[in-house]
């Protein structure tokens, strides 16, 4: 297995992968420039999140060598995944996911309705649409997604 626990040391891998998944995959949504590249950068991210002891204690990682990819949880709620760009199509969030409902008992994850490729990723997984929402910061439609076995 692949995956583990993060560490202090493993941070800027996972905030670089946070920063640039999220450059791609919401700036189009939500096209806020201020944020997406002035306000959303490693080091500070880094420093006023992933750093915080109830955050890093919930964050594991894929690695083989390299960091390419980290889920967090929130519970049984798997709050963030994200997978290197480089490296996406190898099974990776798959087995991120598998780790995280056998290991981790997994349940439940959101996701905003226009991010059409992670949805239809999360169904690929045995993830369904329970009930849909606004989500309460951006005002977005979003899923929120149970896990049923495959």
């Amino acid at each position: 297995m692949n995956i583990r626990k993060a560490i202090i040391d493993d941070l800027s891998r996972v905030a670089e992968i946070y920063v640039f998944n999220n450059r791609i995959n919401f700036f189009p949504i939500f096209k806020d420039e201020v944020f997406s590249f002035g306000e959303l950068q490693v080091v500070p991210l880094i420093d006023n999140y992933f750093k915080r002891e109830d955050i890093i204690e919930n964050i594991y990682v894929y690695d083989n060598g390299i960091i390419k990819g980290f889920i967090q949880m929130n519970g049984a709620e798997i709050y963030k995944l994200y997978v290197d760009t480089s490296f996406q199509s190898e099974g990776i969030g798959n087995e991120l996911i598998e780790f995280a409902v056998r290991e981790l008992y997994a349940d439940n994850l959101w996701a905003l309705e226009k991010n059409v490729r992670a949805i239809s990723f999360y169904q690929r997984e045995g993830f369904i649409i329970q009930c849909e929402g606004l989500d309460e910061a951006t005002g977005e439609k979003e899923y929120t997604m149970l896990w049923k076995q495959k």
